[in-house]
């Protein structure tokens, strides 16, 4: 059983960065994919970035790329989410993913929920205007 702990959200001026951590524990890191999603009020969980096991392939929602960069470093059991240029629409409450696999497949099944078995229990981004 993989357990996740996202850290690094707040409260941040639009144009601004931040750095989410995700550091799993409970299983061998480097055999899972690894994702961000989020979440706003009112809305559906939605894909944001995904990392594959080496960190050689990565997929990004349209919102983000060119803004945000996922990154993995397996002996420290942690991934990464560099969010710079942030919107207000960035705002949400942002989630950690893994896939019981090494790679990240598709981008068809990586921006699906359903296709990722373990959650950490989110953390909280804000974006003021």
């Amino acid at each position: 059983q993989v357990q996740l702990v996202e850290s690094g959200g707040g409260l941040v001026q639009a144009g601004g960065s931040l750095r989410l951590s995700c550091a799993a524990s409970g299983g061998t890191f480097s055999s899972y994919a690894m994702g961000w999603f989020r979440q706003a009020p009112g809305k559906e969980r939605e894909f944001v970035a995904a990392i594959s096991w080496r960190g050689d392939s990565t997929y990004y929602a349209d919102s983000v790329k060119g803004r945000f960069t996922i990154s993995r470093d397996n002996a420290k059991n942690t991934v990464y989410l560099q969010m710079n240029s942030l919107k207000p629409e960035d705002t949400a409450v942002y989630y950690c993913a893994a896939r019981a696999r090494p790679s990240i497949g598709t981008m068809t099944e990586s921006v699906n929920p359903a296709r990722w078995d373990y959650w950490g229990q989110g953390t909280q981004v804000t974006v003021s205007s």
